[in-house]
């Protein structure tokens, strides 16, 4: 079905106030709180020009679509069909700025489109971010953990360091 920008998008400015009373409140609330700290940082603005360089022909713009995706990982999910558990959720399509969500197909799409230049740009707009925060907390000291994973290689072993983990079994990494 082919559909209009006017039939999915909405303009959203003001938080509701919350009152905690007796409400029948959507399983995702605590979203409201998500949405004013992404109007604080203007992460929607941020994310456009990561993707200001891909074509603007989608309805769904490639900003919405990843910050739909952050929504998603902050709700819990991580497969791109879990979307259907939201799908007609009014505090998700709010925080997107959404009448209506974009389905799987749509989102596949846009993460095809999304080319080396945006992900690069997506990286270095992230890596922008963290030590812009790092600079405002001053902190004394940074401590960064890297956990290892054990990631299957197949018979394949070019490109892998190899170690021993305490189990005895042996551990690649993919460098």
């Amino acid at each position: 079905m082919k559909l209009s920008r006017s039939d999915v998008r909405c303009k959203v400015h003001k938080i509701p106030d919350l009152k905690f009373e007796q409400q029948s409140l959507t399983s995702f609330a605590g979203l409201i709180i998500f949405q004013q700290f992404f109007i604080i940082i203007g992460l929607k603005a941020r994310l456009g020009h990561c993707f200001e360089q891909l074509k603007s022909g989608s309805i769904f713009g490639h900003a919405t679509i990843f910050l739909q995706l952050i929504v998603h990982i902050l709700l819990g999910y991580r497969e791109l069909r879990d979307s259907d558990y939201y799908r007609d959720d009014p505090l998700v399509k709010r925080i997107l700025g959404l009448k209506r969500l974009p389905d799987v197909a749509t989102i596949s799409r846009a993460l095809k489109d999304a080319g080396e230049q945006s992900v690069e740009k997506l990286r270095c707009f992230l890596r922008d971010m963290v030590l812009e925060r790092l600079g405002k907390l001053q902190l004394a000291r940074i401590t960064l953990d890297f956990d290892g994973s054990v990631q299957s290689t197949g018979r394949s072993a070019e490109g892998t360091a190899v170690g021993f983990n305490k189990k005895g079994s042996t551990v690649k990494s993919v460098g």
